[in-house]
Formats: C-alpha cells, structure tokens, sequence
C-alpha cells in the first residue's frame, strides 16, 4: 500500500486529526482517543478509500507484541475508535468493515495546510445546515451578519422539526416494513468458534462452546437454527460466509472466537447477514469458568435482541436460566459431548465415561445426565451393546436429567427413544417427542425420533415429514441423511432412496451407513450384486451388524444360499462372542424363506427387548412372513396396532 495524504493534519466531515500531536479534534475540541485505536484512525486515513487488511493492521500496529487474541484486541480497538466518531459497523459514515478482509475508510479526507488551523468551534457544518434555508428563499429581508446567524440557526431548526413531522406522517401512511439496516432474519448457522488460546489441547472445549451457543439460540421457536452436526463440518474451510450461508439456506451466521486461559474464558462474536455480507453486531465477553453458562445466555440474548426476535416468556426465562457450574464436572461434560459427536463405537463409550465423571462430580447437573442418557440410547440403537443393559440405564439418566430440569428438551427426546426402544410404550414415547419439540422446534434430533416413532407404529408417510423436518435442521448431517434414505426404502420409494442415499455418500463417500442404506435401496429394486458391492464396502469398514444382517439376507434372496448360511454362522459366533442382536438373524431367515427358524429368532429378540423389533411394521425383509399367524401374534406383543 502506498500512503496518499503526506499533510500532518487532515479533515473529514467535523473532525480533524492531528497526526504529529496525536490528537482528534471535533469542531476544534479534542476527543479522547487511545492509543491503538488512534494509530487503527491514522492508518485507515492514511490509505483512505482502499482496504487496509487485518494482516496489514497486525504487522504495522501489533509487530512486536505477543497477542494471544488478535481478533479480540483488534475488534475492541475498532469499536473504541467507532465510538469517539459516532459511527456504527450497521450503517458505518467513516469506517467500514469488510468481512474476513479488513476495513476501509469511506468519507471524503481532505489534508488542511499548515498554518490554516481548525474550524471556528461554533461554526456548523456544511453538510448539517445547508447555504439557504426555506425560509430565506421566502423572506428576502436584508440583516446585520450576526442576525442573519441567528436566523439561519432558527430556520434549520424549524425545518429539522417540520421534516421530522413530516417523516413519521410519511411513515404512518407506508406499509410496515423492516428499516434498512434491519435486515429480515429467521434462520441463522454458528459457525465452530475458533480456538485462539494456542493450546491444541482445548479444542474439545472450544468445541463445546460452539455447541452450548448453538443450544442457547435453538431455543428460540421462531429462529430457524442450523445444528452442529452440518456446521462443524466447516471448522478450518477456506469458504466464504456467503458460500457456507447458501449451502446451509440461512439468512445469517454468527463466526467468532474463544479464548481459554486458566479459569477465564472470552468469546468474542459477531453476527453477519449472508445476503450483504454486512457486519450487524458484534461483541467480547469474558467471565469466570463457573460462570460460563451465563456468558452463553448473553450472548444468545444479545444475538436475539439484534435481530429483533420477538420472544416469548418462557424463551426469556429460558434464556436467563443459567446457573453456576463445577468447572472439573463441565470439563468432563464437553469432553463428553466431544466423544458422543464422534458417532464411533470407542467415541460412544469413552463419551459414558466422560459425562459419568461429570454427574458424580455435580449430580445436579441436568445437561451431563441427559448426555449419558443419549450415549446410552446410540449404543442401543446400533446393536453396539445389548438392549437390556443400555436402554434402563438410558431412562435412569434422562429421568434424573428432568427431575433437576423438566425443560431440557435433550432429556425429553432420550427418554423418549428408550422407551420407544425398549418399552415399546408408544403413547409415552410420543409425549416425551412432543414436550421436546415444544421445548425446543430446532431439535433436529428430537424430529428424527419422532420419525423413528412413526416407522415403529407403520406411518411412513409422517415418518418421512419428520425426517424432512430433521434434515432441514442439520442438512449435512451423515446419519439423518443415511437413515432418511432407509426411510425411503421402508415406505418401498426405492428409486426416491436410491436418490438419497447417494446424496448422503457425497457429503461422505466412506461413509459406512451410506453404503449399508444404498445397499438396501438396490436390494428394494432387485439390483442385488450392487447391493452386494456396497454391504461388502461397509462390512470392510467396520459397520455395525445390521450391514452383515443385510449382507446375507441379500444373498439369500438372490440365491446364493451358500453365502447366506456362512453370513449366519458367522453372526451366531459373533452374538455368542459379544451380544445378541436376534432379530437381525430373524432377517437372514426370512430370506431364506425359512419360517420356523425366522419365528424362532424373533421370539429371542422378543425375550431380549431387541430395540429392532420396532421396525416390523415396516421392515421390507420380513414381508415374507407377514401372512403368517404367528406374525400377528408378534405384532400383538409387542403392542403394535395388528
């Protein structure tokens, strides 16, 4: 860059700088300024009209210090400097912000030549009072200077007035629409904050702040707000907000950073509208750990507050609901919530140990034990562990969660699945799915829930609106995708699954569940040695059973008895050597066409509360035994409408 304006003082708009004395000057009256903040003014002055860079800012104002918060220092020394000048980031007159890039100095700048001095103090600017007013054009009166002064100052308040009156009667006559600079948003995505304490060691805390920010604003109804599964999927991208905005379909994102150090924590955050990439607020709040769920609340509150949310009582309650935390115990939770995001065997159980520590270090911490409840529930769901060891232990959990909290909407929806799962109380289930939902609208795992409820009860077609519904809230989500294209295969729309579940391998094509789900689609449309190609990939990963259940079963149809009996021997091995996981057998004997055998693997999975057993409604792979009366007696069982 290449400064433009060599003059020691230069003027724009009221204000004058003195670059030699380092001093700002408004109508002639010094206007205190620090240090840093002064140098950020003499520099953007310097280049007026271009973009100086945030990297140019560091090396010329910060080149020799140690700045562990970069971002924090530079953005409080930007909102000083915008006070003293009166200017704001929404609608800036002299400094304007330039996502991601930097700032650029906006206002004419003009150098004043030594010896001129500054304005007259009482002296108006032009672009406040124009040459002639109104009521100088209509009264063509001659006066002495000093009360042509007078008259002008009269004549400019009466017009300021009359034009003041004059734009709220316009106003009042205009349809009600939001003002410039107060931009429409009803959803928004938050961005993975950024770790900026230089400590590798703390991104699983840094994790869960992003997390606990995101929670705080889904509880706002009208808020549309994008789960951290899909936006953690940007943490370290080159793309740009616009870009981000527009794969996740918000009006806005909110980006910024966390800074960790010892028992301290700030998050300095702003809030940017996609659409203009314009900077609408943006603010630092520091405060002792124990204290870190009110600092979420403020933030969340500050975001809501900006984008005029209307909210209601309970979200206003719900907002102001924190409560001091344990630091070791909240460590231990975020830790825990690192492990369960994991989606891995290994990550299911180390995230029990972790939120397990937490509950015995503050057992009247309501999120850790809905966290445990849902660990359990996904080891369960998977056929990772047996359903009678995992899914009590589950309703233990997020009972006790809503005996400290009966709001937490996280506890609901992990109650509910346990007792989908193993109670098979389908009315009970559905009220905790409701009563999430009502908590929390943007719970995208509470409608994916709900959706398994309505597979569990033979509705694939609310199935399927929930699962929408879920998707929309966290469309990159690897497992809502996979399991809504297994949702499609349920209701026999093969061709809308196969659709699906391709989508789902292009956010990830090793994505197990993705080529499990596709594998079934093919087999919905008989294509069975591609289903066969893509069990295979997903066995050779590492799956979970069902992909091995799903494996034989389609040799089986396809003829290759053979192979299906050497898929069922080595199941049997394996749930004699781990756990039973029955009625994935039953699948492979369906296949088979061997009925008795089938019936005799699902009365085991009956004894065992096998959570599978909630997809018999639905399950295309038992379709050959449904004409049997012993079917029905099953369905009768389990409590299933006949």
């Amino acid at each position: 860059m290449t400064g433009s304006l060599p003059s020691q003082t230069l003027r724009f708009g009221a204000f004058e700088v003195d670059l030699r004395a380092g001093e700002l000057r408004k109508k002639g009256i010094k206007v205190k300024l620090q240090e840093k903040p002064f140098q950020i003014l003499a520099l953007l002055l310097e280049h007026a009209g271009e973009v100086v860079t945030r990297e140019d800012l560091r090396q010329k104002l910060w080149p020799a210090d140690i700045i562990v918060d970069f971002d924090h220092s530079l953005g409080t020394a930007i909102g000083k400097l915008r006070q003293s000048l009166g200017d704001t980031a929404q609608n800036p007159r002299f400094v304007e912000t330039l996502s991601n890039r930097g700032y650029r100095f906006i206002a004419p700048v003009s150098a004043v030549e030594e010896g001129a001095g500054s304005p007259p103090q009482n002296s108006t600017p032009e672009d406040v009072v124009p040459p002639f007013s109104a009521f100088e054009l209509a009264i063509p009166v001659t006066l002495p200077p000093v009360a042509r002064s007078w008259r002008r100052r009269i004549a400019a308040v009466v017009a300021i007035l009359l034009l003041g009156v004059g734009i709220r009667w316009f106003a009042w006559r205009q349809p009600r629409t939001p003002p410039a600079g107060l931009e429409r948003i009803e959803s928004l995505a938050v961005l993975p904050l950024v770790n900026v304490s230089g400590d590798d060691g703390q991104e699983y805390f840094v994790d869960g702040m992003t997390d606990e920010l995101i929670t705080e604003l889904a509880k706002i109804g009208l808020l549309r707000v994008i789960s951290r599964t899909s936006t953690m999927r940007y943490k370290a991208s080159s793309k740009s907000l616009g870009q981000i905005a527009r794969e996740l379909n918000v009006d806005a994102v909110v980006e910024g950073t966390v800074l960790r150090s010892e028992d301290r924590v700030r998050i300095t955050a702003q809030l940017i509208h996609a659409a203009t990439d314009r900077h609408l607020w943006a603010e630092s709040y520091e405060r002792h750990l124990k204290d870190v769920m009110a600092l979420q609340d403020e933030v969340a509150g500050a975001i809501a507050s900006r984008i005029q949310i209307k909210l209601t009582s309970h979200e206003k309650a719900q907002l102001a609901a924190s409560r001091p935390v344990d630091p070791e115990a909240y460590e231990a939770y975020l830790k825990g919530r690192y492990f369960l995001s994991k989606g891995t065997e290994a990550g299911l159980k180390k995230s029990v140990e972790y939120f397990q520590q937490s509950v015995e270090r503050d057992p009247s911490s309501a999120p850790a034990f809905a966290g445990l409840a849902d660990s359990y529930d996904y080891l369960g769901a998977y056929a990772l562990l047996p359903s009678k060891e995992v899914f009590p232990k589950a309703k233990t959990a997020a009972t006790k969660a809503l005996g400290i909290d009966g709001t937490a909407d996280e506890a609901h929806s992990a109650l509910g699945l346990a007792i989908l799962f193993f109670d098979w109380d389908w009315a009970a289930a559905e009220k905790h799915f409701k009563e999430a939902l009502k908590l929390n609208p943007n719970n995208a795992t509470a409608h994916q829930y709900y959706g398994e409820y309505f597979v569990a009860v033979g509705d694939a077609d609310k199935a399927i609106a929930e699962y929408k519904r879920a998707r929309d809230l966290d469309p990159l989500s690897f497992d809502i995708n996979a399991q809504f294209g297994r949702l499609y295969r349920d209701a026999r729309r093969y061709e809308e699954a196969v659709d699906q579940c391709q989508k789902t391998l292009e956010l990830d094509p090793n994505f197990t569940m993705g080529h499990w789900c596709l594998g079934l689609a093919y087999v919905g449309k008989r294509r069975y040695s591609d289903a066969i190609s893509e069990f295979q990939k997903a066995r050779a990963a590492g799956g979970c059973p069902c992909e091995l259940a799903a494996l034989g079963y389609t040799y089986a149809v396809a003829g290759n008895r053979v192979e299906a009996q050497g898929i069922l021997r080595e199941m049997k091995a394996l749930s004699q050597k781990h756990y039973p996981f029955s009625y994935l057998i039953a699948e492979v004997y369906a296949g088979l066409a061997d009925s008795d055998r089938a019936f005799e693997w699902l009365n085991r999975a009956y004894e065992e509360r096998d959570c599978q057993l909630t997809a018999l409604e639905l399950d295309p792979m038992v379709d050959g035994l449904r004409g049997d009366p012993r079917f029905q007696d099953l369905i009768r069982r389990v409590g299933l409408p006949p």
